[in-house]
């Protein structure tokens, strides 16, 4: 009986997580040359949502936002995940750290 329940129970965990991220808004971001594309990508607000961050160069790139409190080390030619949000109506610049003069872009919720 109790291990009847706990499988119950492990399954509508299950179900409710798979629902949860699969309602979560995905956006893609590209590292090349040192430099993020899109450079402004537009996103809902009052919505989480989940960055894609492809990494096209051989070195390492680090995306990172003080005003969205995310930073994530992305290796060469690898991609990364982060999750941001919920977000009020704003803009959110983010910098790659290993080439902050080159690497900028901003994230606008609307």
């Amino acid at each position: 009986m109790v291990l009847k329940n706990l499988f119950r129970f492990v399954i509508l965990q299950l179900l409710i997580t798979s629902t949860i991220y699969a309602s979560t808004p995905k956006f893609t971001i590209e590292i090349k040359n040192h430099l993020f594309y899109p450079s402004k990508l537009v996103v809902p607000a009052h919505k989480k949502v989940k960055l894609i961050i492809q990494n096209r160069d051989a070195t390492p790139e680090e995306f990172e936002s003080y005003e969205l409190n995310r930073e994530k080390v992305i290796l060469g030619n690898r991609k990364g995940i982060v999750f941001i949000g919920p977000l009020e109506p704003g803009e959110y610049p983010y910098f790659g750290e290993f080439h902050p003069e080159t690497a900028l872009g901003k994230i606008i919720a609307r």
